[in-house]
């Protein structure tokens, strides 16, 4: 049977970015995002707030690292994975996205910059300046 695991998130750095290396050199950030939805609980629409957890690897990383801040706005796009590991004798387990695309949101212009890993371990990809659509370029 066939699967299929993409995610696809827009939301707010929780924390600012530490950039690290793997031994082997690879760059690698690991980033909280906080994504807002609203809903609505008893005749009032409330905003909730899901907190999840980003890795990014290789020249991604390495430009979230350099441009990303705690409070910035990112649309990252990537797969879920799920993490198990053992931590004072119990099980722990957590699901978190592997970022492969990110763009930056908002900024000076309105505009934004997307970067695309590859795989996790590529070498680096140029960064892209993205416009924003203007009257003239949206198709209805």
């Amino acid at each position: 049977m066939a699967s299929f695991n993409r995610v696809i998130l827009v939301g707010n750095i929780t924390r600012d970015i530490e950039l690290r290396k793997t031994p082997q050199g690879t760059p690698v950030v690991d980033i909280g995002l906080a994504v807002n939805e609203k809903v609505k609980r008893n005749d009032e629409w409330v905003e909730e707030t899901t907190f999840v957890d980003v890795t990014l690897w290789g020249r991604t990383a390495e430009v979230a690292g350099e441009y990303l801040a705690k409070g910035s706005s990112v649309l990252i796009e990537g797969r879920l994975k799920y993490d198990s590991w053992d931590q004072d004798g119990q099980k722990r387990h957590k699901l978190k996205v592997i970022g492969e695309r990110m763009q930056m949101l908002g900024g000076r212009g309105g505009g934004g910059h997307r970067v695309d890993s590859g795989d996790q371990f590529s070498e680096p990809v140029a960064v892209e300046h993205v416009s924003p659509p203007t009257n003239d370029n949206i198709p209805f």
